[in-house]
């Protein structure tokens, strides 16, 4: 037979391995056998046997082995069977290690080991730096023979692999091995298979502490059991997985995990848990930055437990998968789990953004009232979750899962939907929710219905294919280009003047008059207002509505004291915004007496606003109409007969009409008024409402959509307790819901164009007035008045001076601001105040300080750069003025720069902090360059620029010039040359629409500072 060929006695090979005719690459040796004799399986594999009369065989194959050049060369695998070593052979299986340098695996399967010898093997493995994998198979070393290859293995750098099979190294052994795996960073893979399951523990958390790349598996066979894995750890995936541990076990893992970087997924289920396995695991989620996934299912987690899991989700920002199902916790669990993943306001930040998928529920899982409450608020809060899934859950009717998916009309994060096994899924009313819900949510790619009632009824197929239309590409079509236009429905009038000029009481009165003449009972009556009330200033502006048939009309009160002009810019209707201007001056000076002003006086008052309407019209690109103002003189009362000084007035207002002619659209007729009679502004009511519809009918068209979105915003205020503001996600999701013009119908359609068209409604419901909204502030301003008046206010009259340093030359951190801001703004007092920090954060409010030129970003590119606040600088004007420098060498120069047209138009109140902040980043470029120095005051700007000294000064009562003046240690040229290439040309490009023209100062006026109310003179024309 062809096998017999291969059977060789002892004798031959020893021989023909000494002759060196033998190249083996694997040999086995089999001791304790019937008969001895070799087998050879293959060209280089041998199997030796050797029966029990013939021992001292085997010592002679390993002293032949260690002696042979060939076997030194070629020798890969030995594999020793049913040996009892001696100690001798150990030490002729040493010098065969030393000499052959190619062995790479070295198994001992059901060998015997004396404690001298398994010693000697320890120390032999000491010695090697060749073998690469030693594995014991039902050899019995124990506790002893696993602490001999740990104390070998903290010395050896270059075994990879070790496995003990069918052994009990117990509890001992198995902290021996830990404390070598501690030290040993070479291991590449560690497989026991041991008799009790608690060996795991401590080899496992040893790996974990101490961040090893290092294969894990343990097995166990209990009590005659079924032999079954009890961990295993893979480094090439990152993945822990645990089948059975006790629950100290699972505690000591858990703690391994805190700070272990090697770990991504973690597998649980059917480990059998409690919440002081769970109370460890929340440390794990706080500290740990590495886990991606968790499975817990079927854990026996309950209430206690699950609560402990999700307050570790409020630190945790890396687990992004979670599942929990078979777990028998119920509402106060769910609500627990999915409090980070919600928010309870829209200020409120989301506690947890990095978890994308979450599964819970089955039998044991009672969902009930509280917990689909929290399920309620995680879809319609959450903006990160893109997995839900619910198994198997019975305590959930046909009615909740239907509240559940019209949740999901607002949510744009979710995904995927898993509700299979729910036994609640059922029902007409439910299919026909699951198809509306899709009709407006395209984001949702895939909804599991299986083992559903709805799904075993054969009524899935429906949903099936309306998702698989939403993640079909619509045809791009310009939504907004076929839209239906429309006249406008709401009106705004400006109410115009300086302060105590009465325009409060006469806006209430001539609400008064509207709603008197609608009610046939009520009679005209005279506005009442104690001495206290009338002295009462209006702060900020304030917004009074009220419809007339289908026409809305806004009376916008602005403020009249000076430090609140800033803000009129911004309230400044838009290019073709229907609105008129009432500009209410008062007959008197004061108003608690009866001292008439004069016709000059008047006309000044008078003369401000309409250089305000002028200069901000002129901004718009193109103007399809003229401003329409109306004249309206307050406290006519008072007169006990027609004076000449009203008859002046009439005439400066009649001189102001022919002055301003073709700049804006007068009234013909100024109306005198006792502002709180309603007979007495009746005519005036009357006007308003005529002069409303005229212009209503001359402003361009607007779209029907900005009509219709106005009683839906008016709808949501309703449905959210009147809440004044609103984020722009809450404005995406109205229009996804509401508008189908404004709707993402797929998942693939154009975003960025729709949210355009969004944004495009929203600036048009800004312009005509329904609304406050800017591009870069992220949020609606649905009630004006609110705004204007609680929070613009108060943000106007903040004193930021007293809370921050003046070291930095009017500018201040934005975080110092925030602070500031959250100080001033919010009441210590809970329930009390304004309550702005309910609706806008502290960064809203920042964001919107520089929008209205509150503050000023000292780079615009930095968002963290240093903000310019003009409020923190001092009032310089009133201080005598004189040049830093005062040599008798100095020279003198200065420039008057002065508005062409200043009869009708002037610098607006935002312009000279602009410049300071422009001068100041060009001065502080050529700091290092020359030495520049760079103050502010007020009105004024230092600088000081290798020895020239210029001051920028604001003049005028209505800002339309500006004086540069420079005292210099230069010659002529070169003061001249810094003034004409640096200071005019800032000056210049910061004047939108306006001309300046450029006048040559008097030097002796510069030398002495001359007030700039004696400065009129001193100028002649420049001819550039």
């Amino acid at each position: 037979m062809a096998t017999n060929q291969n059977l060789k006695d002892l004798q031959w090979v020893l021989q023909a391995l000494k002759s060196e005719s033998l190249n083996l690459h694997n040999i086995s040796f089999y001791l304790s056998q019937p008969s001895s004799g070799c087998y050879q399986e293959t060209e280089n594999s041998m199997n030796i046997n050797i029966s029990k009369d013939s021992p001292s065989y085997f010592s002679q194959f390993l002293t032949v082995l260690g002696a042979s050049k060939t076997t030194q060369l070629s020798l890969r695998n030995l594999e020793f069977h049913r040996i009892e070593w001696e100690l001798q052979q150990l030490r002729d299986l040493a010098v065969l290690l030393e000499c052959n340098l190619n062995i790479k695996l070295v198994m001992f399967r059901r060998n015997r080991f004396r404690r001298e010898c398994i010693s000697e093997l320890s120390e032999i493995l000491k010695r090697n730096g060749v073998v690469k994998e030693v594995m014991f198979t039902e050899s019995a070393i124990g506790s002893v023979g696993a602490g001999f290859l740990a104390s070998a293995l903290k010395v050896n750098d270059s075994l990879e692999e070790l496995q003990i099979w069918e052994d009990s190294i117990g509890s001992k052994g198995a902290e021996e091995l830990s404390k070598m795996i501690e030290v040993n960073s070479t291991l590449k893979l560690l497989t026991i298979f041991d008799s009790n399951s608690i060996t795991a523990t401590p080899l496992i958390s040893a790996v974990l502490a101490r961040n090893r790349a290092m294969e894990v598996h343990v097995w166990s066979g209990e009590n005659g059991e079924k032999s079954s894995k009890v961990v295993e750890f893979l480094p090439e995936n990152s993945t822990l997985r645990i089948y059975r541990l006790d629950l100290s076990g699972a505690c000591r893992v858990a703690c391994a995990l805190g700070w272990n970087s090697t770990v991504k997924s973690l597998d649980m289920t059917g480990v059998r848990l409690k919440s002081r396995w769970a109370k460890e695991f929340r440390w794990i989620l706080e500290q740990n930055h590495s886990l991606k996934e968790v499975n817990l299912s079927k854990t026996c987690l309950k209430d206690k437990g699950v609560i402990y899991v999700a307050a570790g989700l409020f630190k945790n920002q890396s687990l992004e998968s979670l599942y929990l199902d078979g777990n028998g916790f119920g509402g106060i669990g769910v609500e627990h789990l999915l409090c980070p993943l919600s928010r309870f306001s829209a200020l409120q930040y989301q506690a947890n953004i990095t978890l994308k998928s979450v599964t819970f529920g089955g039998g044991k899982t009672k969902i009930g009232r509280e917990g689909l409450a929290a399920i309620l608020q995680m879809l319609t809060s959450n903006e990160s979750l893109t997995r839900l899934g619910i198994y198997d859950d019975e305590s959930l009717r046909s009615d909740d899962f239907v509240r559940l998916f019209r949740s999901l009309e607002k949510n744009a994060s979710l995904r995927h939907l898993s509700l299979q096994g729910c036994i609640g899924v059922q029902g007409e009313l439910l299919l026909q929710t699951i198809m509306e819900t899709l009709q407006v949510n395209p984001w949702i790619e895939d909804i599991d219905l299986s083992r559903t009632p709805l799904q075993n009824s054969g009524k899935t197929e429906g949903v099936c294919q309306r998702l698989g239309q939403n993640g079909k590409a619509e045809p791009e079509t310009d939504l907004l280009k076929d839209m239906p236009l429309t006249v406008p429905k709401s009106c705004r009038v400006f109410f115009c003047g300086q302060e105590y000029a009465g325009k409060t009481t006469l806006c209430n009165t001539i609400l008064q008059s509207f709603y008197s003449s609608k009610l046939p009972l009520v009679d005209q009556v005279r506005s009442l207002v104690t001495p206290v009330e009338q002295a009462v200033r209006t702060v900020g502006v304030k917004i009074k509505t009220f419809k007339d048939d289908d026409t809305k009309i806004s009376i916008w009160n602005l403020a009249g004291q000076h430090e609140f002009y800033s803000l009129h810019d911004l309230m400044f209707p838009g290019h073709g915004s229907a609105s008129f201007f009432v500009i209410v001056s008062s007959l008197f000076r004061k108003t608690n007496n009866r001292e008439l002003k004069n016709a000059m006086e008047i006309e000044e008052d008078l003369q401000y606003w309409l250089r305000f309407i002028v200069s901000n019209s002129k901004k718009a690109v193109q103007q399809c109409m003229l401003p329409n103002v109306t004249i309206v003189l307050t406290h006519y009362d008072k007169l006990n007969q027609p004076s000449q000084n009203l008859q002046d007035a009439v005439n400066s207002i009649q001189r102001l009409r022919d002055k301003f002619q073709g700049f804006v659209d007068f009234y013909p007729t100024v109306f005198t008024v006792d502002a709180r009679s309603s007979a007495s502004v009746s005519k005036l009511t009357h006007h308003f409402l005529k002069t409303s519809k005229t212009v209503l009918q001359r402003v361009p068209r607007i779209y029907q959509l900005c009509n219709d979105l106005m009683k839906m915003l008016s709808d949501w205020r309703s449905e959210n307790y009147n809440k004044p503001a609103m984020q722009w996600k809450e404005f995406d999701e109205l229009c996804q819901v509401k508008v189908p013009s404004l709707r993402i119908r797929s998942r693939h359609d154009n975003k960025q164009k729709i949210e355009m068209r969004r944004r495009a409604i929203a600036t048009c419901l800004h312009h005509i007035g329904e609304l406050i909204y800017f591009d870069e502030l992220g949020f609606l301003i649905l009630d004006c008045e609110w705004f204007c008046g609680e929070v613009l206010s108060q943000l106007i009259r903040l004193d930021v001076r007293k809370q921050s340093s003046t070291e930095n030359n009017g500018f201040i951190s934005r975080k110092n601001l925030e602070k500031i801001l959250r100080g001033n703004l919010q009441s210590p007092i809970p329930g009390m105040g304004s309550k702005i920090f309910d609706n806008l954060e502290a960064s809203d409010l920042v964001r919107m300080m520089l929008k209205l030129e509150l503050c000023y970003q000292q780079d615009p590119s930095d968002p963290n750069s240093l903000l310019f606040i003009p409020s923190i600088l001092e009032e310089g004007r009133g201080k005598p003025q004189k040049w830093q420098l005062s040599r008798p060498e100095c020279l003198f120069a200065g420039r008057h720069l002065e508005c062409d047209d200043s009869s009708h138009m002037f610098l607006t109140p935002g312009f000279f902090p602009r410049l300071q902040v422009h001068l100041h980043n060009k001065i502080m470029a050529m700091k290092n360059q020359h030495g520049a120095t760079y103050s502010l005051e007020k009105h004024l700007i230092s600088i000081n620029v290798n020895g020239i000294y210029i001051r920028v000064e604001l003049g005028g009562q209505l800002g339309y010039y500006i004086d540069v003046l420079a005292c210099s240690t230069k010659n002529l040229t070169e003061t001249l040359r810094l003034i004409q290439q640096l200071i005019i040309p800032a000056i210049h490009s910061l004047c939108h629409g306006i001309t300046l023209t450029e006048n040559v100062m008097r030097p002796e006026c510069v030398r002495n500072l001359t007030p700039p109310r004696c400065r009129k003179t001193q100028f002649v024309h420049c001819n550039n």
